[in-house]
């Protein structure tokens, strides 16, 4: 298999761990939030947003392939 090709998978594969997180991190964040830990959740939701900043460059990686 070729280096491209390779490439295309290992993006596809990271983009879809990241998405599966993304879910992860959000249902932790309500949990903080339900036990009263309103700034811990404020922290993950903000690094949620970043996360999904960087999917989206490998998003444009991917396109760009």
């Amino acid at each position: 298999m070729e280096f491209v090709e390779k490439a295309k998978i290992r993006l596809e594969h990271w983009i879809t761990h990241n998405d599966h997180h993304h879910e992860e991190y959000n249902l932790f964040a309500e949990q903080l939030e339900d036990a009263g830990k309103k700034e811990s959740a404020k922290a993950i939701r903000e690094m949620i947003e970043l996360s999904v900043k960087s999917t989206d460059c490998l998003r444009d990686a991917l396109k760009n392939i």
